[in-house]
This record gives structure tokens, C-alpha cells and sequence, in this order.
């Protein structure tokens, strides 16, 4: 790990949770880190690490936060490890990155609706060879439009420069890392805020999908919250369920029609946080914009997610840390650190994980002004500016990372037993005295539960 950058990303975390006030320490140990362009690990450390000093401050702790930056890395990678069965395959058969006329485009089909889509462009195709084919004769930026007007994700590869000349780009930088602020005055909450189960109590309401959003309430529901996952019907995340939906409730709701609207509505009048992850005018066309949220809940703590960024002409595009990461340079940076010829990502998605962790951060935090002040609270993040932020530290020289080796004692001593079989799951990559960060329930299925407190 590389003490200065780590250092740094610290000091700008700090900065964009509580402005100008002093960051406090924080201690790193075990410092393996990924080989990368970028401070992956860095990310990782500092980012959980920012989650775990607003509990501290949450609960009025003097003690410094401890990270394991290699238990940090791995959790950044995945935390449950299947023992009686092969790991869930990550990505659709068709996804990836693709040659074309003037450079690379990824394709993003995970979810069947976002394969339809690209389908709906480029045509049915049984392997990745002959939709190569297909792809080959296009001009990136055009088939990134054609795939996006009709309704799927796709990413053409650009340049760190191109990026910051392209009208998202530009709005993005404008952008504050967590834009918060205070909003209505509401009563002083009860939680006890017992130090072994900080959040008892606090009830949270999720709304989000793919990795980001779940991640925040994933850490959440690890210090006690009651978490309340909502998908529409139907929904499914093969990839991602047993990893992700630790330690909460996971039912369904179709928030587009009269009776689901109106039960989301009694949901958010009895939470106490909101997490959602929905393009930028989603929830306003239903009527559910921030001020109409703050009225149904005086006091409720609102963090919100996009993947583009709150402003310019992206701000209700569908994407995924994958499909940011090529837009914005990234990708491109990591082939030309290669000395390769084709798109190189980072090594994990750490642009969802670590806005995940910045989302926990900012939750802890509204809950703090609402205990302190008597305020509600609002915070909005992007991948986008996630993305910038680790750009905004350069490139890693080569060979300067060792790389991650997994120890046997990484993980808890008891086993996960949940309805896909048996796992081992990551201790926590962060340490505060007293205070155990674990879930306690395995994972669920979406549509499990009853869409009630």
C-alpha cells in the first residue's frame, strides 16, 4: 500500500463527510494491496475505513477506527466463499467488451431486460464470436447511443481527456464528492445506540439493486439495523443475492401502480433512513421527490445513488461501475499501464464498493445530526465521482504491489448455512473495540418477505 496516496484519499473522504474539520486517525494494518493503475486498495481501506469512524462518531467514541487493507481488498473482491458448490457466475455469456470501428464498447446484459435491449439492436446472437461480428461494424459512440436509446447499458471506451471534455465529464467535476445538507427539524430520536449493536432499532428502507446501494445496506444491517429490501416483481440477482443480502428482509413491491405506491408510501413514513438507487427522476414521476420524502418523514435520513452523476446529460442514464469505468478513462488508463491492447479495468468494482461504504458513511452521519441537531438529512453520491476521485491520484508506478494472498484466518470461525448451501464469510476488514460488525441473518431471497416493518 502506498502510505502517502492512502494518506490523501483519507484526508479527501474526511473532507467530503464533515468539510473542513480536522480527520481524525485512522490506523492501517496488513497493508497488501491490489496490483493496479490505481489506489484499489487504498480505496478500499479508507473507504470502509470512513464508514466505521462515523459509527465511532455516531456513538460519541473516542477509540481510533483499526482497517485490515487486506481484508479491506478482499471484501472489495467478495466476502462469502461457497465451500459445497461453485461460486455464482458474475456476467451474462454476451457481456464484455467488444472491438469496434474506432476503438472498444462494452456491453452490459446481466439483467434479461438489458439484453433484450441490445438485442433490439444489434440482433439475437448464440455466442460471443458472431456478436462480435455484429459489433465490429460500428462506430463506438453510435452504438453506445442506439444500445441506450433502446433501453440498455452500454459504454464506449474513452480517454481520462475525452472524459473531461464530454458534457458529463464536465458536470461531474463540478460535483461534490457527498453533496449534503440538512433539511427539516424533526423530534430527537430514542435509539439507545448500545455500543455491541449501534443501530437496533433504526429502521431502513432499501431501494436499491447491484452492488453500490446493497453494500451501504449490507454494512448497515452488520451494526443491527433493520434493513427492508424492496425490488419490483420478478426480480432476481442470481449473481449477487448470497453475497449481498446478508442481514436483511428482501420483498417485492410494483411502486408504478396505485396499491404498491401506496404501501411504499406507509414504508417511508415509518422508516427512519432511505437508501435508494434509482436514475435521478425516477422516484420525482411518482411523486416521491426529495421534498415530498422529507414531508412523509420529518426527519428521515435520505441518501441517494446515481451512476452518472446529479447533473448533465447523463444524470438519467442506466449504468454500472463496469460501463463507468469506461467512459470516464479508466479502462483506457489501465491498458495503457499494461502496455496491453485492450480495455483493463480495475481488478475489483471498487467504484460500487467504495461509494457503498461512502453511502454507510453518510447515513451515520445523518443519523447523527438528527440525534445532535433535531435535522433530517440528505446526501447524494455517483460512480462518476467516485471514479474521479481515484483518478484524481494518478497512476501506480508498475510492480510496486505485491498483490493479495487470502490467510486462513480471514475468515468468521462459524460457517453461513443459508438456503444455497454453505459458506465462509470475510471477518470485518474494520475494527472498533466493542462494537462487532456482523449480520446477523444469512441471505434471502428477493420477494422473501412481506413488504412491512
Amino acid at each position: 500500500m502506498d502510505s502517502q496516496r492512502a494518506a490523501a484519499l483519507w484526508q479527501q473522504l474526511w473532507q467530503g463527510l464533515r468539510g473542513a474539520e480536522h480527520a481524525p486517525t485512522i490506523h492501517f494494518l496488513q497493508t497488501d494491496s491490489f496490483p493496479s493503475a490505481f489506489a484499489v486498495s487504498e480505496l478500499a481501506a479508507t473507504s470502509i475505513g470512513l464508514a466505521s469512524q462515523a459509527l465511532s462518531d455516531l456513538l460519541g467514541r473516542p477509540a481510533p477506527v483499526s482497517v485490515n487493507v487486506r481484508l479491506a481488498s478482499r471484501w472489495f473482491q467478495h466476502s462469502l466463499t461457497p465451500l459445497n458448490r461453485p461460486p455464482a457466475a458474475q456476467w451474462d455469456a454476451l457481456a464484455g467488451d467488444y472491438p469496434c470501428e474506432d476503438g472498444w464498447i462494452r456491453l452490459h446484459t446481466n439483467a434479461p431486460h438489458h439484453r433484450a435491449a441490445m438485442a433490439r439492436v444489434l440482433g439475437e446472437h448464440a455466442d460471443r464470436s458472431s456478436l462480435a461480428a455484429g459489433v465490429a461494424r460500428w462506430q463506438g459512440h453510435a452504438l453506445e447511443q442506439a444500445v441506450v436509446d433502446a433501453g440498455g447499458c452500454a459504454a464506449w471506451m474513452r480517454s481520462a481527456q475525452q472524459w473531461q471534455q464530454h458534457a458529463q465529464g464536465l458536470a461531474v467535476s463540478e460535483e461534490a464528492l457527498i453533496a449534503q445538507r440538512a433539511t427539516s427539524e424533526a423530534p430527537t430520536p430514542g435509539w439507545a445506540l448500545l455500543p455491541a449493536r449501534p443501530l437496533l432499532g433504526v429502521r431502513v428502507l432499501d431501494l436499491t439493486r447491484i452492488i453500490a446501494g446493497p453494500v451501504a445496506t449490507r454494512f448497515l444491517a452488520s451494526l443491527g439495523a433493520q434493513v427492508l429490501r424492496i425490488d419490483p416483481p420478478g426480480w432476481r440477482e442470481p449473481t449477487l443475492e448470497e453475497e449481498i443480502n446478508c442481514g436483511k428482509r428482501c420483498a417485492q413491491l410494483d411502486i408504478k401502480t396505485r396499491a404498491g405506491r401506496d404501501r411504499l408510501i406507509t414504508l417511508l413514513q415509518h422508516a427512519d433512513v432511505l437508501v435508494h438507487g434509482y436514475r435521478a427522476d425516477v422516484l420525482e414521476k411518482l411523486g416521491l421527490d426529495a421534498e415530498s420524502r422529507q414531508r412523509l418523514a420529518p426527519g428521515l435520513v435520505d441518501v441517494s445513488l446515481n451512476a452518472w452523476g446529479w447533473h448533465g446529460p447523463w444524470r438519467n442514464r442506466r449504468g454500472f461501475d463496469s460501463l463507468v469505468q469506461m467512459a470516464c478513462g479508466i479502462a483506457e488508463q489501465g491498458m495503457r499501464w499494461q502496455a496491453g491492447v485492450k480495455p483493463t479495468p480495475l481488478s475489483v468494482q471498487a467504484l460500487d464498493h467504495a461509494t457503498g461504504y461512502m453511502m454507510a458513511a453518510a447515513v451515520l452521519e445523518g443519523l447523527r445530526q438528527r440525534r445532535v441537531n433535531g435535522t433530517g438529512w440528505q446526501a447524494r453520491l455517483s460512480l462518476a465521482r467516485t471514479a474521479l476521485l481515484l483518478q484524481q491520484h494518478g497512476a501506480a508506478p508498475q510492480g510496486e504491489q505485491r498483490g493479495i494472498t487470502p490467510q486462513p484466518h480471514d475468515a468468521l470461525s462459524a460457517l453461513e448455512i443459508n438456503r444455497w448451501g454453505i459458506g465462509e464469510r470475510l471477518r470485518a476488514a474494520a475494527y472498533l473495540p466493542g462494537t462487532p460488525m456482523l449480520c446477523a441473518a444469512p441471505a434471502q431471497l428477493p420477494g422473501s418477505s412481506h413488504p412491512c416493518w
